[in-house]
């Protein structure tokens, strides 16, 4: 595991544009570098862990994964 802290360029590399909120949350988070692109490839689907039953990410990716994904979910309510 890794033990250097992860920065906004890193969070802005692997999710694209994140406001300012949520890249706090994240480092809050306390994830590593390998949390954060564990949790990049579960939202690209190219983790080889996933199937047709794919299990949810727990831990730290998993809470990164619920920070991004409220921002989804409100974009995508916005939309209808």
């Amino acid at each position: 595991m890794s033990t250097q802290k992860i920065t906004r360029d890193d969070i802005i590399h692997l999710f694209g544009e994140v406001n300012d909120h949520r890249v706090v949350e994240i480092l809050d988070t306390g994830a590593d570098m390998e949390e954060l692109e564990e949790t990049a490839a579960w939202l690209a689907d190219e983790s080889d862990a996933m199937s047709d039953a794919r299990l949810p990410l727990t831990g730290r990716a998993g809470q990164v994964y619920e920070i991004l994904a409220r921002d989804k979910e409100w974009a995508e309510q916005r939309e209808e």
